[in-house]
């Protein structure tokens, strides 16, 4: 089977730890898979040991790069073998840019680490590359691409990237790619606001996905609120803090945790403190995802009021653990959740829709087991990785 370089710009990473079981499918599958990653990620944001072994079996591009005698060594490659391969990727360089001299300057440095990246796939006999998100280091991918002739693709997620598609010339990435990987029908049709026609039948549905034999449900006490992710505004944890506080008068033992790390920690542990929940919450940082599994074994209750959102992979691990899933009727989760069914979905920033989803949750047992069964079997059927793997595998093979 092909041999396959996967590019992100910072793998592995706490966050991104689907792309990890993605490489991993792929490789039970007969694949080899060399893993790069733009920059080296920051100790701080690895979830624990495992990762860091995953990162230094890793090539990264902007160390590699940084080597004066390997960057003029790649480019010089180019130039004297496949002059208009250069040419044709540099021109491909300067009309993906940004406005602004600024975002120019960082075009070149990616038409600079292409080379460099490039150079590296053909001596490593690779024969496909594939992106997962589509900004900066998309951008590296199909200049990548034009240089070494190896086919490129990539995975799509949103929805930070359709805010800004003009800048990331999202047409022009697909009009180039063997094919792109569409996380859900809603990430395919914004892909198609940007993409030409002709390009259409090149967007697939391959979903993100999980092992469900990892995650197993626990028993139900009716207290105990679970949040995985980064503490960001975008995924509304300070919005499920609020919620908390009002539940305390029909659920005055429940309590609320927080896997994950991210800038507005500091100021939601303050608001705990301030609001009198502080024996109520806990910060506990980001986790591998063996603890990951663990947490959600032992609550009642996943939370997720996300503002925006692609199709949260956490999601899919809680229901795989048959908990009860309160989270934002947004973007691609609708095809996740069905309401009422495998979960609750509420308008999002609506905090009094919020609080009376978890209420109900956490007052309902029988209700809460059964939309975790429920959960459980959509997500072992459609969101299984071995199954979504398959299907990009298929891909990766017929690409030309």
């Amino acid at each position: 089977m092909k041999r396959v370089a996967y590019l992100t710009g910072n793998y592995p990473r706490a966050s991104h730890t689907f792309i990890e079981r993605e490489v991993a499918a792929l490789r039970a599958l007969g694949h080899t898979v060399e893993t790069c990653s733009i920059r080296r990620t920051p100790a701080s944001d690895l979830s624990g040991p495992d990762q860091k072994v995953e990162q230094d079996r890793t090539w990264h591009v902007v160390e590699a790069a940084s080597s004066p005698a390997r960057l003029m060594g790649a480019h010089w490659h180019y130039l004297r073998r496949h002059p208009r391969r250069w040419a044709r990727a540099l021109r491909l360089a300067v009309s993906t840019s940004a406005d602004g001299p600024r975002a120019m300057l960082w075009q070149i440095f990616y038409f600079l680490e292409a080379a460099v990246l490039a150079r590296h796939l053909e001596q490593s006999g690779i024969e496909h590359l594939h992106n997962h998100l589509a900004s900066q280091s998309c951008n590296v991918a199909l200049l990548t691409s034009a240089l070494s002739g190896i086919p490129y693709s990539f995975t799509i997620h949103g929805p930070d990237t359709f805010f800004e598609a003009p800048r990331w010339h999202l047409g022009t990435k697909v009009r180039h790619a063997a094919f792109v990987a569409c996380i859900s029908h809603f990430a395919r049709s914004q892909l198609m606001c940007f993409a030409a026609p002709e390009d259409w039948d090149k967007l697939h549905i391959v979903h993100c996905g999980i092992t469900p034999e990892a995650y197993r449900g626990g028993e139900f006490r009716g207290t105990r609120l679970l949040f995985v992710g980064r503490l960001v505004g975008v995924k509304g944890p300070r919005l499920l803090l609020e919620a908390l506080a009002r539940l305390s008068a029909d659920h005055p033992e429940a309590t609320l945790t927080y896997l994950g790390d991210g800038p507005d920690r500091a100021e939601l542990e303050a608001k705990a403190r301030a609001d009198g929940l502080a024996d109520r919450v806990r910060f506990l940082g980001f986790q591998p995802p063996a603890a990951v599994a663990d947490a959600l074994a032992e609550a009642d209750v996943f939370c997720l009021p996300s503002f925006a959102e692609g199709v949260p992979v956490v999601l899919m691990e809680a229901m795989a653990a048959e908990r009860a899933v309160v989270t934002s009727r947004i973007a691609g989760i609708p095809e996740l959740i069905e309401d009422g069914v495998t979960g609750r979905l509420v308008p999002p920033g609506d905090l009094a829709a919020l609080t009376d989803a978890l209420s109900r949750c956490l007052g309902d047992q029988d209700g809460a087991r059964a939309m975790g069964a429920a959960a459980r079997r959509k997500v072992a059927a459609e969101f299984n990785v071995a199954t979504e793997a398959a299907k990009l595998s298929r891909l990766i093979e017929a690409a030309r």
